[in-house]
């Protein structure tokens, strides 16, 4: 992934304990801000990225698997995040029953691994990520696209989702709204 000048490498312990560097350069392409997310790049927030999505009731899915897996405290921590965060409709989209098994605890790992998938070091907005792969805190990597001025995220699945909002800022980073559940390549 590359990153506008300005930006430092960020070496943060992030997630499951894992250290991550974001990569450091300069953007070759951007995306197109809507209206929306203009504003949000002007604001920032107080609360941290669990926080907002506390206060947000599109994603209350994504907190209560949060939770579920250990990672609120960590994802509350200074970070910088940047979270690509699915919706409640995503999750619901989900094949019937992965997300009740997902959530339980002998699933705690796997269900952390895929919430892992959702995060990359550093607070990156629209414009400061461009096409390529993007390396998660979970080690996978996933694929950012862009065409016609809409970001679009292929996993490692080979699933594509779209970037539906983009910068929501937070006091420890960035959030990108996504219509789909990311999952991370499959064990082989």
């Amino acid at each position: 992934m590359r990153l506008r000048k300005g930006l430092s490498a960020t070496t943060a312990l992030i997630a499951l304990g894992v250290l991550g560097a974001a990569g450091v350069g300069t953007a070759s392409g951007s995306a197109a801000s809507s209206p929306s997310s203009a504003a949000a790049q002007m604001a920032t927030s107080s609360e941290n990225v669990v926080q907002i999505a506390e206060h947000n009731p599109q994603f209350s899915t994504l907190v209560a698997a949060i939770k579920a897996a250990g990672l609120a405290k960590k994802l509350e921590g200074t970070g910088p995040f940047t979270v690509f965060a699915p919706t409640n409709r995503a999750f619901a989209a989900l094949p019937k029953g992965t997300l009740r098994t997902l959530v339980k605890p002998a699933n705690k790992g796997e269900l952390a691994s895929i919430l892992t998938y959702h995060v990359v070091p550093g607070a990156l907005k629209a414009s400061e990520i461009s096409p390529g792969p993007v390396k998660t805190v979970n080690g996978a990597t996933f694929t950012v696209n862009s065409a016609n001025g809409k970001l679009t995220i292929t996993d490692g699945r080979g699933r594509t989702v779209q970037i539906i909002k983009t910068n929501i800022i937070a006091s420890n980073g960035v959030i990108h709204v996504i219509n789909g559940v990311l999952l991370p390549p499959s064990a082989s």
